[in-house]
């Protein structure tokens, strides 16, 4: 080889390394979208969204890195979430996480082959998002916000907290097949603990406020708060309401003792976020949705807010306080 030819062949190489470099970092970049169910300046979802981000880093994701990490927050309102899933889908992302039920419905209109990984939803067999929990079958998988038999917990903890409690008020949406669901396994429970139970629905602020008035009106009563979207739009209301006619409360998730309800008894929501993740990653390395089976909670944890047990006037039984995975002063 002649030595001009030579010093072209080297020079041509060099300047071809940092373009051979940089074209297979672009490869190596793994798209990944998220659809959340909140609105975009609700805390606790991007401390969610975060627990996310952190998770992916074990499987080398790191976002602006390894990977770009497309967010949405669709407030769990229905133009909004559908909206955004069509932006999503737009741009060609490899999976999407997606946060609730809608969120889920939204992708699943437009998109029958992207994957989907799912946390926060109640029924995804019932929702017709998979076949079986086992087997999903199509382009979505992923974990359960609880399984029905959880439900009758509440009313046992509401019997401990308050053993005369002879009424219980449900507080459900009536909207949601989940929100039936949860009814239906408190009322099963109902009997053997000697409580009547009867539902409220959680349509709007006014029908909430008319219904636990009216409530209150008897004696030996308390609150059971399912978890749903609509539930948590509606949160502080239902505190400021059971504060005001002294109801004790049992709810589903901790947002609600940490914002001041009396205790609350539920799956761990950032233990969702760090699961999905890793299934995130699997399908990143070629797993399919079809094939990883949707998986209920493992991680559970009950919370005690003792102001609010004090400003009731209750004394919280001892077996509780130790067996809680947090007291809130």
């Amino acid at each position: 080889m002649r030595r001009r030819e030579f010093m072209m062949f080297i020079g041509g190489a060099v300047a071809a390394g940092p373009l051979a470099a940089h074209a297979q970092q672009l490869e190596q970049t793994r798209r990944i979208g998220v659809l959340m169910n909140r609105a975009a300046d609700n805390p606790l979802g991007h401390a969610q969204v975060a627990v996310f981000q952190r998770s992916l880093q074990e499987f080398g994701l790191s976002d602006g890195g390894s990977a770009r990490i497309d967010i949405r927050w669709g407030a769990n309102i229905v133009d909004l979430e559908r909206k955004y899933a069509a932006e999503l889908v737009a741009l060609a992302p490899e999976v999407i996480l997606a946060s609730g039920t809608q969120s889920v419905a939204a992708l699943q209109r437009v998109t029958s082959t992207l994957p989907i990984v799912f946390v926060g939803v109640s029924d995804p067999v019932g929702a017709g998002f998979v076949d079986n929990l086992a087997k999903p079958g199509g382009n979505a998988t992923g974990f359960m916000l609880f399984e029905y038999g959880l439900s009758g917990k509440w009313l046992e903890l509401l019997k401990q907290i308050m053993p005369g409690v002879r009424q219980a008020a449900v507080l459900r949406d009536a909207a949601n097949p989940a929100g039936i669901a949860q009814f239906g396994a408190i009322r099963a429970s109902a009997t053997a603990l000697g409580v009547d139970v009867s539902p409220i629905n959680v349509r709007d602020a006014g029908e909430i406020e008319r219904a636990i008035t009216a409530f209150a009106r008897s004696t030996n009563g308390g609150l059971i708060v399912t978890p749903s979207a609509s539930e948590r739009e509606q949160r502080d209301l239902i505190i400021a309401l059971a504060a005001r006619y002294k109801l004790p409360a049992v709810y589903g998730l901790r947002y609600n003792t940490a914002a001041g309800g009396l205790i609350s008894y539920g799956p761990d929501l950032d233990d969702q976020f760090r699961r999905a993740a890793g299934y995130v990653g699997r399908i990143l390395k070629g797993e399919k949705p079809a094939d990883l089976p949707v998986q209920a909670p493992t991680k559970f944890e009950l919370i005690i807010n003792l102001k609010t047990a004090r400003a009731l006037g209750l004394a919280m039984p001892q077996s509780l306080l130790t067996s809680a995975d947090e007291v809130i002063e």
